[in-house]
């Protein structure tokens, strides 16, 4: 048998192929000759809400990106650093894969805006994550922001719980998380 793990957008959002994070929900995998895999940000975020979730229960998810040059692949790489060459020399900056020139800025118009006002980018992280945790009861937000630095996303994210959590009691379930851990300096 052959199993193929899609790591493209094309089947993410099919009801009968699963989306997978090993660590959240591999057991979605059994049996499945296609998995899909989540989008970059979508991964990040379930890594840490996982755990949290299956002890204190998500109601309320508010999640912001922050999404390097390499988000957009190579050109996008290529066009930061132009960019940012072209503006230390006073130059024009040219924008042809951001929709704004990156360097020394931030963008908040990842993808194309969807009817809803958000991006497709935002919108995958709330598709997503509700596929992966099995819950389309939790609230989810989701701001995507392109920032000036070739590599390396991150995430702010904001939550509120049915059951009371505390900063220690967040700790512990993440330093406990497969592929978790906390760094508090």
């Amino acid at each position: 048998k052959t199993v193929v793990i899609d790591n493209s957008s094309a089947f993410r959002y099919h009801d009968e192929i699963p989306l997978v994070v090993p660590e959240v929900n591999a057991d979605a995998m059994q049996g499945q000759l296609l998995i899909a895999n989540p989008n970059c940000t979508t991964a990040i975020a379930a890594m840490a809400l996982w755990p949290i979730h299956q002890k204190y229960k998500l109601k309320k998810v508010i999640v912001s990106t922050y999404q390097a040059a390499s988000g957009a692949g190579a050109a996008g790489m290529t066009e930061l650093f132009e960019g940012t060459k072209a503006h230390l020399n006073g130059e024009e900056v040219k924008n042809e894969v951001f929709a704004h020139p990156l360097p020394f800025n931030v963008i908040p118009h990842i993808d194309a805006f969807q009817p809803n006002g958000y991006t497709k980018e935002e919108m995958k992280v709330v598709w997503e994550t509700q596929k992966i945790f099995g819950s389309k009861e939790i609230a989810c937000s989701c701001t995507a922001v392109r920032i000036p630095i070739l590599r390396a996303h991150s995430e702010a994210i904001t939550i509120e719980t049915e059951e009371v959590i505390t900063v220690e009691g967040a700790k512990e379930v993440l330093e406990a998380a497969p592929g978790g851990g906390v760094l508090a300096d």
